[in-house]
């Protein structure tokens, strides 16, 4: 697994690499994680996590669960937590770790991870299959997503599978990349995150009797639909007196929230919480009846999982992937991306939730049986079945035309002109630099480590090393 956004970092991408790599290991497989280091804290170098217990899962399946290695690679990030592209300078470091640890599949995670996109290409070169997964939406009409759909076209070029974590998001993807970037075959999966609904189990006992609470958590940025929450707060609060608002997280739009609820004096009516911990969002989730999410574009909202899964009717904005993630409307009330519209599914909900209140316990019932990481990771495991039993003639052929194979895509993969040139030129040198740092680190000089025994912990092999 490789991404730039990994923990400590809090985040979707993240809980879906922790959660799903940790999966993999119960199912018998050997999970690395290849990020970049947290300068300042504690995550740089090589680390090891156990995995938290899990009711889903056997006390002997827990025996035999390795810890997840993480590699706090030495690469400085620059904006949000993002590293530099350099699709060079990182390759000998991240081919040692591939030998070293015997790796056979590169998985990358996020388009806007340059990490991943660095590692898909070095995975074709250096003979590996590749994966790569989508997780959010990217228009075509901005600067930002323009240049980032041409590099993922040209990144995605040698990729052996994709995955897409939400039908609108596989729809997206494949706009993107124009298609013919998944290489050899078409083939986008479909694979919906989930969540671990132990972790959000209702207390219908956290919730006032005599009021409706409505819960927000989210990053508050443009993104997420501030601006749609700065116009529906007041509009309820004067319409529905035994209403009130408990408001989670932090980001940009904080204070144009705070400004409003100044400006229409709704102190005692609206809380802010702050930045919240993921392990403490469960304990907001269960004080209120309703969830509301505002956001403007979502692949796949796990923000609505979790709060139908500790109890709370759900009321969202209808984008994106959202229409998937919950049944409408036994367990969720959608609405269009403005304020008149989303007013008045918030107040359906809340008369519902006053007069015929849904029952939190079978709405985790539910969301438990729709949703486990157990099945992502048996459909992510088919998806790696399938790329390592196709067979290839490559090795068989010469380096000159395995050269002349890889610059051609990279060369077709923009269309040619000036840009393929330039994405074929990048193939060719890296081609080239594999040849200098084979040359001066051989792989015979690599040290192939040992892997973990199953039921082995991190303390054992500590002990083990100490004593040879």
């Amino acid at each position: 697994m490789v991404c730039d956004f990994f923990h400590p970092r809090l985040g979707g991408v993240e809980n879906h690499i922790w959660s799903l790599s940790h999966h993999l290991q119960r199912q018998g497989h050997k999970v690395i994680v290849i990020t970049h280091a947290y300068y300042g804290t504690e995550y740089q170098g090589v680390h090891y996590f156990e995995s938290s217990s899990s009711s889903s899962s056997s006390s002997s399946q827990q025996q035999r669960q390795r810890p997840l290695k993480v590699y706090y690679c030495p690469i400085l990030p620059l904006v949000d937590q993002d590293a530099l592209p350099t699709f060079t300078a990182t390759l000998p470091l991240i081919r040692s770790i591939l030998i070293r640890e015997r790796i056979d599949i590169v998985h990358g995670h996020q388009a806007t991870s340059a990490m991943a996109n660095e590692c898909v290409a070095y995975a074709h070169v250096l003979g590996l299959k590749s994966v790569y997964t989508d997780h959010s939406l990217f228009g075509f009409d901005d600067v930002a997503g323009v240049v980032l759909n041409r590099v993922l076209q040209t990144t995605l070029c040698t990729v052996d599978a994709a995955i897409a974590v939400s039908y609108a998001c596989r729809d997206n993807f494949i706009l993107r990349t124009t298609r013919r970037a998944i290489y050899p075959k078409n083939v986008v999966t479909v694979i919906p995150n989930a969540i671990d609904p132990s972790k959000f189990v209702p207390d219908p006992s956290q919730r006032p009797t005599d009021r409706i609470r409505v819960v927000v958590v989210s990053r508050l940025v443009y993104r997420k639909g501030v601006d749609l929450l700065v116009g529906i707060i007041p509009e309820i609060c004067h319409a529905l007196p035994n209403v009130d608002f408990l408001i989670g997280g932090d980001g940009s739009k904080l204070l144009a929230l705070q400004e409003m609820v100044e400006e229409e004096r709704l102190e005692d009516r609206v809380t802010f919480l702050g930045a919240i911990p993921h392990h403490t969002v469960r304990n907001v989730l269960v004080q209120g009846h309703v969830f509301l999410n505002c956001s403007l574009t979502e692949s796949f909202c796990i923000a609505i999982l979790e709060a139908a899964s500790a109890g709370l009717l759900v009321v969202s904005t209808n984008v994106g992937g959202v229409p998937e993630v919950l049944p409408s409307p036994s367990m969720a009330r959608l609405a269009d991306p403005n304020v008149p519209s989303m007013v008045q599914e918030l107040k359906a909900a809340i008369v519902q939730q006053t007069n015929h209140p849904l029952d939190p316990w079978q709405l985790h019932r539910d969301v438990r049986s729709m949703y486990s990481w157990e099945r992502v990771a048996l459909e992510t495991e088919q998806v790696y079945n399938r790329i390592t039993q196709t067979t290839t003639e490559t090795k068989k052929k010469s380096w000159a035309w395995l050269l002349w194979t890889r610059v051609t895509h990279y060369y077709t993969a923009l269309d040619g002109g000036i840009a393929g040139a330039v994405a074929a030129l990048v193939a060719f040198l890296l081609s080239v630099w594999l040849c200098v740092v084979e040359t001066l680190q051989p792989k015979s000089g690599i040290e192939v480590l040992p892997d973990f025994l199953d039921g082995e912990s991190v303390q054992t092999r500590y002990s083990l090393w100490q004593a040879a």
